[in-house]
């Protein structure tokens, strides 16, 4: 019995990770749909560009290897590590979770490729669930685009968005600071797309 209860114990702890890992890159994503501003110094060109592109044209980003797509969480899971190791904490629990968040682009693309492009061990996960599929990211690339922000599974984005999680977020944001979330140009009647992204989807 001891086997069992650590089996089981180890496969709870690694859905808990899973979920955790969901949460916080659809956290950071909604952050950057919501807030993000194109003309930011740094931020701007490096992340919130690209993400508005994806928003125009969701499978451009294909088109870039796994560096190009995961250099900054990359960057941002190994501080996460050198944190941990600083502070005892260094545990196989932030190992998994970092090297979860490290790859949040790459599982992004997989919900954007075909079953083909994919091919049978990606797509065998999709069919069991363990990853996203397309069918569940393609809510959030459906006007008006304010939903499902979580991209590694399909487990949390129903809740959150029932709850009005992210409704809530922007609407508490608002009365304490009076800051609204940015238009997004690629959602029907949110105004035409600023000169930068013109120039950028027709190279």
């Amino acid at each position: 019995m001891h086997w069992l209860m650590v089996t089981v114990s180890f496969l709870l702890q690694l859905t808990a990770l899973v979920l955790a890992a969901d949460f916080v890159s659809g956290f950071f994503h909604w952050l950057e749909d919501a807030y993000g501003h194109p003309d930011t110094p740094l931020l701007g060109p490096l992340i919130v560009r690209p993400n508005i592109v994806h928003h125009h044209q969701p499978r451009r980003f294909l088109r870039h290897g796994w560096w190009h797509s995961s250099w900054d969480l990359l960057c941002i899971a190994l501080l996460v590590v050198l944190g941990a190791y600083w502070l005892g904490c260094l545990t196989w629990h932030v190992w998994v979770f970092a090297l979860l968040t490290a790859n949040v682009n790459q599982f992004h693309k997989w919900a954007h490729r075909t079953r083909a492009e994919n091919g049978p061990l990606i797509s065998l996960l999709h069919d069991l669930r363990l990853l996203q599929t397309a069918r569940h990211h393609a809510r959030h690339h459906t006007d008006p685009k304010n939903v499902a922000y979580c991209v590694l599974t399909n487990a949390l984005n129903p809740c959150l968005d029932r709850l009005r999680f992210w409704d809530t977020l922007e609407h508490v944001i608002w009365k304490l600071t009076g800051l609204r979330r940015r238009a997004d140009t690629s959602v029907n009647g949110q105004g035409p797309a600023p000169e930068w992204l013109r120039a950028e989807i027709t190279n």
